[in-house]
């Protein structure tokens, strides 16, 4: 298509580089273009009005126009617009926020490092392992166990993670050594004829207890899990799962990371992904819905006994040698803190426990259509994985691309979802949602599938 050229769209693509965008698409196609947004719905150029069914990117948990947050930050920005956490520097939003995500920590976590975004809260976990083992005495102890279909981020070491091919085609990832891919956890994918999610998962905690012993125990320092895999597919742990494979981790003085990025602060119904499935992390990340994502921020929550380690190695060192400019922002850690503080005042877990009932029955509802093979999900996130046979699970041809069909069909009902991998669509609205917008929503949902199916037969 061809745009003027001083115009939005035609600015866009004389100067604009799109993250996950097909390039040559996007010269033909365009931009939408976001303007302003409101409660769950955002709004295009041409003042279309769109749900918002992603959140964003699974994070913009407050929607679209707190006041509250406005205002925290503008009154940040007039007392003390930037300062830093390096070489013993405070600042009160800081501290304030670290006290809080304490307080609401899972397990025995108990200090906190501040970074700017997801990838980097990763990327600093795997640093935190290596340093921890050097520091106790353990340095071959550095392989990082994650899973297939996982979903850690983008840059160097968190792409290595990330076990997605559009993530590591064409970018040389894995990029570091002793990345370990273990079972993806979906029961509806990978379980066997007959078996139980119970044996599944037993069979997944004995191939992850085989694993770390052909590795050698003594060479294998972490295993990262997302409660819920995200971007993946919205796969949720089949029963007992982790449950057995924390036993495994135990076992072998293996760490737990929870990587708490998209699960965090209410999506599942509870204040953690770890709460919903009886996690005991070690480690945990988080980002997204912890600004409700008004600014960027990130966090790395670690326990008492691994900060203890560091304090004795640090010592030794002469520092803690590892910092970025802009984490610990105070303008992010005020707006974070006022984040937390309207999940507490508004009952927002609560509000989610209410709404969850008629959010999941519409889902499960969902999974009827001749397009889906599966709909999952917890809380308030949900994902439908489509199939070109519902008794047999066959999967369309990747050549079909099912699951963009879909969402372009559904995004012409004015509702903005994401396709995933293995024809997957995500739906993860925004806290706030109501009722009535979830049944509007998956109206939505149903009338573009619909379409679909017209297509794909």
């Amino acid at each position: 298509m061809n745009y003027v050229p001083n115009s939005l769209a035609g600015r866009d693509l004389a100067f604009s580089l799109h993250p996950y965008t097909n390039l040559a698409a996007h010269q033909e196609k365009g931009p939408l273009i976001i303007t302003r947004g409101e409660g769950i719905y955002v709004y295009d150029d041409q003042d279309n009005q769109y749900i918002e069914g992603l959140a964003g990117l699974w994070c913009t948990g407050l929607g679209y126009s707190e006041k509250r947050l406005v205002k925290a930050i503008k009154d940040q920005l007039d007392i003390l617009p930037f300062s830093h956490s390096f070489s013993h520097r405070a600042t009160v939003p800081v501290i304030n926020l670290s006290e809080k995500l304490i307080e609401l920590a899972p397990g025995d976590l108990g200090k906190v490092y501040l970074v700017n975004s997801g990838s980097e809260a990763v990327d600093t976990a795997i640093k935190m392992v290596w340093y921890y083992h050097n520091a106790i005495g353990k340095p071959e102890k550095k392989k990082i166990i994650s899973r297939k279909r996982a979903y850690h981020g983008v840059t160097v070491a968190a792409g290595s993670l990330t076990a997605l091919p559009y993530v590591q085609d064409g970018w040389d990832l894995p990029a570091i050594d002793g990345i370990i891919h273990t079972d993806t956890p979906c029961y509806y994918r990978y379980g066997e004829d007959g078996e139980s999610e119970e044996d599944f998962a037993t069979r997944l905690a004995e191939n992850l207890d085989k694993q770390i012993q052909d590795e050698g125990p003594e060479t294998v320092a972490a295993l990262i899990a997302e409660p819920v895999m995200g971007a993946g597919g919205v796969m949720t742990p089949p029963k007992t799962y982790f449950e057995k494979i924390q036993k495994v981790l135990k076992k072998h003085n293996v760490l737990m990371i929870a990587d708490e990025v998209i699960c965090g602060f209410g999506r599942t119904g509870e204040m953690w992904g770890s709460d919903t499935y009886g996690i005991r992390p070690d480690i945990l990340t988080c980002a997204k819905q912890l600004s409700s994502s008004y600014l960027p921020i990130g966090a790395v929550l670690i326990t008492n006994a691994i900060y203890d380690a560091f304090v004795e190695h640090s010592t030794k060192l002469g520092t803690f040698g590892t910092g970025n400019t802009y984490g610990g922002h105070p303008v992010a850690a005020a707006v974070a803190l006022e984040t937390l503080k309207i999940y507490e005042d508004d009952d927002i877990i609560s509000h989610v426990q209410h709404i969850t009932p008629q959010f999941q029955k519409r889902l499960k509802a969902i999974g009827e259509h001749p397009l889906v093979g599966e709909a999952r999900g917890v809380g308030l996130i949900g994902g439908l994985e489509l199939v070109a046979d519902k008794f047999t699970k066959e999967q369309y041809p990747a050549g079909a691309k099912a699951a963009p069909l879909a969402v372009e069909k559904i995004f012409g009902q004015k509702l903005i979802l994401r396709p995933m991998p293995g024809d997957g669509i995500g739906i993860c609205p925004p806290l706030i949602i109501t009722e009535k917008e979830i049944n509007e929503m998956f109206d939505r949902i149903e009338r573009g599938l619909d379409e679909a199916n017209a297509i794909l037969g």
